[in-house]
């Protein structure tokens, strides 16, 4: 009895030691999440350019593509539009999150414009 019950707590230690190391999920936030988000309409986007340019209620911001992606005009996205720095965006028009950095933010039209030209020349 003794070796049995000195045995099941061998196993069960070496069975807990295994679920400690094992990787942690990567947290999906579900699309609710990314709906909460400031919302934003591509308005410029090219196969040439790795800049493309979304409208949002507080202007036009202008995203470096990380990850190769470009979404289409017209794309509708959510994510955190209004402040600098690398983030992760959910086109909601493609169905996937991409990776981005806003370069530019609330600028006019006529802004925008001259900040994709900077950028994309």
């Amino acid at each position: 009895m003794k070796k049995f019950f000195t045995l099941s707590i061998v196993s069960m230690i070496a069975v807990f030691s295994l679920i400690s190391c094992s990787k942690q999920p990567i947290i999906d936030y579900g699309e609710g999440y990314w709906l909460s988000q400031e919302r934003a309409v591509v308005v410029y986007s090219s196969a040439y350019c790795n800049y493309y340019v979304v409208e949002t209620n507080y202007g036009y911001t202008v995203i470096a593509s990380l990850d190769g992606y470009r979404p289409f005009e017209g794309d509708v996205m959510y994510g955190n539009f209004s402040n600098y720095g690398v983030r992760d965006y959910y086109d909601r028009s493609g169905g996937i999150i991409v990776s981005g950095s806003v370069k530019e933010y609330w600028l006019s039209y006529y802004d925008a414009q001259q900040a994709v030209d900077y950028y994309c020349h």
